[in-house]
């Protein structure tokens, strides 16, 4: 059996199920989707996601935070932290200033999770569940100093990269009947009894 690590672009995937309007599909169970791209000769080792925890507005805080919860129950699942960065802008026109989150070090955590985990020979196959042309190098690291390793790129909705098509050894789009089936119940019940709910606006 080939080991097999999944390794998840949190927000590439959630703004390629976005601009389907399938928020339905926000409630994911990563294990279950990463299990259903697996070839009957692989073996899923580990799933890891990469994402940022926003601070505001409230309730999609909120809605990040339930979701975190649900991850944390799944089997063989990590999940990896970046950050969000605030800039002020400003129009030369009238003077007026916004304010700007830019979520940063998710790609780069993904390329340090990879070459590692390839450096330590923790996976044969890896499947990138990504369309960010930035993670090209780090394919083409692993791809030149671990030939026996295999990359796939898996493609979100409405999301492709050429780049990443190239160099990884194969790649697919991920279809919606693959999410349709790897959704959470509106439930989940931890371990202490407490209760995870489907937040309302992902219905």
């Amino acid at each position: 059996m080939e080991r097999t690590i999944v390794y998840v672009d949190g927000f590439n995937l959630y703004f390629g199920l976005r601009s389907q309007k399938w928020k339905r599909y926000y409630w994911l169970n990563l294990h279950k989707l990463s299990q259903s791209l697996l070839k009957p000769t692989q073996q899923l080792i580990k799933t890891k996601y990469f994402t940022a925890q926003i601070s505001k507005p409230e309730d999609k805080r909120i809605r990040q935070r339930t979701f975190i919860e649900a991850l944390g129950t799944l089997p063989d699942l990590e999940i990896f932290f970046g950050k969000f960065y605030s800039s002020a802008m400003k129009c030369w026109n009238c003077g007026y200033v916004i304010t700007r989150s830019n979520e940063k070090m998710t790609d780069v955590n993904i390329a340090v999770q990879m070459l590692n985990d390839a450096y330590l020979n923790a996976f044969d196959t890896a499947i990138l569940i990504s369309a960010d042309s930035d993670l090209t190098e780090a394919l083409n690291m692993i791809k030149s100093g671990f030939p026996d390793k295999r990359l796939i790129a898996a493609f979100p909705p409405n999301r492709f990269s050429v780049e990443l098509s190239k160099i990884a050894h194969g790649y697919f789009s991920i279809g919606r009947k693959k999410f349709a089936e790897s959704v959470f119940p509106d439930t989940i019940v931890k371990p202490d009894g407490f209760e995870l709910k489907i937040p309302d606006k992902w219905k």
